[in-house]
């Protein structure tokens, strides 16, 4: 397990330090920004989608190394999934860090998300990971709402 760990640590790290798609895109269709008042993180999300798919999924902002491998890699894994695919991978990621420690996982099924196991052991951090996922259903929503984790 001790293996595991250290991968996943490394998984988290790498996003952080250097975050996949961590950039704006010009004239997105929607897009929503998010702040954690606890440690500071803030997100901005853009996305472009038809009413089916997520084609398109971008970044910006600072934070921890939670927050910013969170944001990195949701861009990848829901870039050009549908949106009834994206809601169900952000219902077993809210499900995973917010599940009690040690719980079972399918890590086969969560892919890179499976990094965030960890997580749920520390609840302050739970909010770090999940400020890119509730600042992306708001980009979904398109209500122009900011997004707190508070």
């Amino acid at each position: 397990m001790s293996d595991l760990r250290d991968l996943y640590q490394e998984v988290i790290l790498d996003h952080g330090r250097k975050p996949r798609n961590f950039r704006e895109i010009e004239n997105a269709d929607r897009n929503a920004a998010g702040f954690n008042p606890l440690c500071g993180d803030k997100v901005k999300i853009f996305l472009n989608c038809d009413d089916e798919t997520l084609d398109e999924i971008a970044f910006q902002g600072s934070g921890c190394a939670i927050s910013m491998a969170s944001a990195s890699i949701l861009t990848q894994i829901l870039k050009g999934k549908s949106l009834k695919e994206a809601e169900e991978i952000a219902s077993r990621f809210y499900a995973m860090v917010t599940g009690e420690p040690g719980q079972e996982i399918d890590a086969e099924r969560l892919g890179k998300l499976a990094a965030f196991a960890g997580v749920c052991e520390f609840p302050n951090r739970v909010k770090c990971a999940t400020l890119a996922w509730h600042t992306m259903r708001a980009a979904l929503d398109d209500n122009g709402d900011a997004v707190s984790t508070e």
